[in-house]
């Protein structure tokens, strides 16, 4: 109910002119989330809200180069502080936490323990996102520094051997329906991924062929994602998904939340 009253008040302070759907830009790792966020968020008089999916660091750049948005959802923290720092947005607010898990088919019997040495196979295809495009490749190479520490030169293997198969400005779109990460492992393009935990248990979801592996203590890398708002027609939809209502939504698609 408080929810409901502080959401009701903050829309009444936009002018009637302002009442257009809510445009947000937001990490492909958030879609399903955000997309049944955003119905609960109508559900509650919140009005429409428009998504534009993709990699974060791909939409900071479009941002930056001005397009426009009014709420920007990014899987890291460093994407949105840089529009804050700049002075096109509010400051930055990390809303969920995500972490990084493989994929790899049911077949390979591939344990947490057996991981690393199965990445470092010269045999075996390892895909990643693009770094820097795409924080999930940027947290992809931070595993391949832990992995440094547990055995020298594993850096050097892993970063060049990584086949950065999604996230870049020229990687092909992700399919229609399904998981872009299932099939190309579906499809023998990688022997294993690295992906966040959320992607790669609905990539299990919808092919039971796959299995997800967690990462081991000493390689797991946590995702922070932050939110700022570009104008202040974004705000009410950010209040939301900081909100209790909006939390338990993403934490029913698997992510925890910024407490934690």
């Amino acid at each position: 109910m408080r929810v409901a009253l502080l959401l009701a008040a903050a829309l009444a302070a936009i002018p009637a002119a302002a009442q257009q759907p809510v445009k947000v830009f937001a990490a492909g790792s958030l879609r399903a989330a955000l997309t049944e966020a955003a119905a609960a968020f109508k559900a509650q008089g919140g009005g429409d809200v428009a998504f534009e999916f993709g990699p974060s660091g791909l939409l900071r750049d479009r941002l930056v180069k001005g397009e426009s948005a009014d709420v920007f959802a990014s899987a890291n923290m460093e994407h949105p502080k840089a529009l804050a720092d700049a002075g096109k947005a509010a400051p930055v607010r990390m809303f969920a936490r995500n972490r990084l898990c493989a994929l790899a088919p049911e077949r390979a019997k591939l344990t947490s323990k057996a991981l690393l040495d199965h990445m470092l196979d010269p045999a075996v295809k390892l895909g990643t996102s693009t770094p820097k495009a795409d924080p999930s490749g940027d947290y992809a190479w931070q595993v391949f520094e832990r992995a440094e520490k547990l055995k020298p030169g594993s850096f050097e293997t892993l970063s060049k051997k990584a086949l950065q198969l999604v996230g870049g400005p020229s990687s092909p779109p992700p399919p229609a329906k399904g998981s872009v990460y299932g099939l190309l492992v579906a499809t023998n393009k990688a022997d294993v991924f690295l992906t966040y935990c959320t992607n790669a248990v609905q990539a299990r979801k919808d092919d039971a062929t796959l299995a997800v592996i967690a990462l081991p203590d000493e390689l797991a890398v946590g995702a922070d994602y932050g939110l700022t708002t570009l104008t202040d027609a974004g705000k009410p939809f950010a209040d939301f998904l900081a909100s209790a209502a909006g939390q338990r939504v993403l934490t029913s698609h698997g992510f925890s939340p910024p407490s934690l």
